[in-house]
């Protein structure tokens, strides 16, 4: 029991030090691990898993809406790069060249792709020249290169895996309605599937993807009160088209261009999960999102009749749907206890001789750490109820924790106090001023991290200042 003990307290507190709390739970639950190529990570299988599981998930939802998949270069030439001067300023300090091919230089620099905006962009101004292409609607799923001077698993890496959707159409209204669509298919997904509640709203000016006429974001709070931007939809308008010469001829044989969408969400969201639903165990996983949803323990497994007991309730979830395995290790039993909680697993089953007598065995959830007799014969009915309602609770929890950590400000004083010593969202307006976005970032250092859609004025003053306002804000610090 030792080692159990060991094994628990191997996490630093989230209370004490929420940062290194994240660090030890990515590490000890094996999720990734370095490499030599700093900034860089290697994603374990049990992280990949969760990563496989939010990909086909979403993948499933965006085909639902007539998505198609396609796959584009990694590298992008940098003349291409060049033609969305907004574009290439806002990725500049991010991006990767590649310089030389084997021993002899490049004629032309070549971007490792820090989103492929212009890749489609080239494509599309040749497979588009009637309004009958039209409108193209592709993702893929694939790897980006952004070259971060701060890393962290997951929350931000040089190299990260996500998808990115880019469509084009024929008029303003059919982009606009693909955008916001797209940013409703990421919130339902993420509050449905990974149980974490979502602020949708739009980017400021300052805030929104270089070269787009509008950002639409999807806002998470973390356990600690910061911002996560988990998801975003950016309506281009005909501005990259313009840039590229995309164009199409209409029903009347007249010439437009077309208004293009592009839309985003990647592994950061691993890190999301994390953040809304560890405790100081470790992870704790939505059931719909794990890759093992029970893990079967026997208890004394040398007795005779156990894991033969043990491996039948296996069999008999997995023919129910569900992901389970069973921990057959030689372990001692609280080991095995510890490692389960510590990856997340919502239900734990612990199986015994005493229990194989009584007909009944042990079930955990690893969410409230509540347990509760079950018939065996009953497991397959129980069971997929109980993962549900784990689902559901843990989607309340996070909804209860995100409201009571939102709050009101109206002067900058308070404002200013409220950022300061209270984490979490701050609602407060603003006149939609530049200056007033930046001077609350120098003085607090939180950003605005969307207008929400739903969102009601509480005054007619900008909180910073004073002039009237145009707009209701959530700021916040944010990862």
């Amino acid at each position: 029991m030792a080692r159990d003990k060991k094994m628990v307290e191997s996490i630093t507190s989230m209370d004490v030090d929420f940062a290194q709390w994240y660090t030890d739970v990515v590490k000890n639950a094996e999720l990734t691990d370095y490499t030599s190529v700093k900034g860089c990570m290697v994603i374990k299988p049990y992280g990949y898993a969760i990563w496989e599981n939010i990909q086909h998930e979403l993948d499933k939802r965006f085909k639902e809406t007539g998505v198609e998949n396609v796959y584009m270069p990694m590298f992008i030439p940098e003349s291409l790069l060049q033609k969305e001067k907004d574009h290439v300023e806002g990725f500049a300090p991010e991006v990767a060249w590649v310089t030389h091919g084997g021993l002899e230089p490049l004629q032309e620099r070549l971007c490792v792709r820090p989103t492929s905006e212009t890749l489609f962009c080239d494509f599309y101004k040749d497979a588009i020249q009637s309004y009958r292409d039209l409108p193209k609607v592709y993702n893929q799923w694939c790897s980006v290169v952004r070259w971060e001077k701060t890393t962290r698993p997951f929350l931000r890496s040089r190299e990260f895996l996500w998808q990115e959707g880019h469509t084009a159409h024929a008029t303003a209204e059919d982009a606009e309605a693909r955008t916001v669509q797209m940013l409703n298919v990421y919130a339902d997904f993420v509050e449905e599937f990974l149980a974490i509640p979502v602020i949708k709203g739009r980017k400021t000016d300052k805030e929104k993807f270089a070269g787009a006429e509008a950002t639409y974001t999807i806002e998470a709070m973390m356990h600690d009160g910061k911002a996560l931007q988990s998801g975003t939809s950016h309506n281009f308008g005909d501005g990259f088209a313009k840039a590229f010469g995309i164009q199409f001829t209409d029903k009347d044989n007249q010439l437009h261009y077309v208004n293009q969408t592009s839309w985003g969400l990647s592994t950061r969201l691993i890190g999301a999960i994390i953040m809304v639903h560890g405790d100081d165990e470790g992870l704790v996983l939505p059931p719909y999102v794990a890759p093992t949803q029970v893990m079967v323990i026997p208890i004394r497994q040398d007795s005779e009749g156990v894991l033969d007991k043990a491996n039948g309730i296996k069999d008999a979830l997995k023919a129910a749907g569900l992901r389970v395995k069973i921990d057959d290790s030689e372990k001692s039993p609280g080991w095995k206890f510890s490692d389960q909680e510590m990856r997340g697993i919502p239900v734990r089953i612990e199986i015994g001789p005493k229990d194989i007598e009584n007909g009944t065995c042990i079930v955990a959830r690893r969410d409230t750490h509540e347990k509760q007799t079950v018939a065996i014969d009953e497991l397959v009915n129980v069971i997929p109820g109980l993962l549900d309602a784990i689902q559901h609770d843990m989607f309340e929890r996070a909804k209860a924790h995100r409201d009571s950590s939102m709050y009101e400000a109206t002067d900058y004083e308070e404002f200013k106090k409220t950022i300061d010593e209270k984490p979490g969202f701050v609602r407060a307006m603003w006149c939609g001023d530049e200056a007033c976005e930046i001077k609350i970032k120098e003085d607090t250092t939180a950003t605005s991290r969307c207008m929400p859609f739903d969102a009601k004025n509480i005054s007619d003053k900008c909180v910073c200042c004073g002039k009237p306002a145009k707009h209701l804000v959530i700021w916040g610090k944010a990862y």
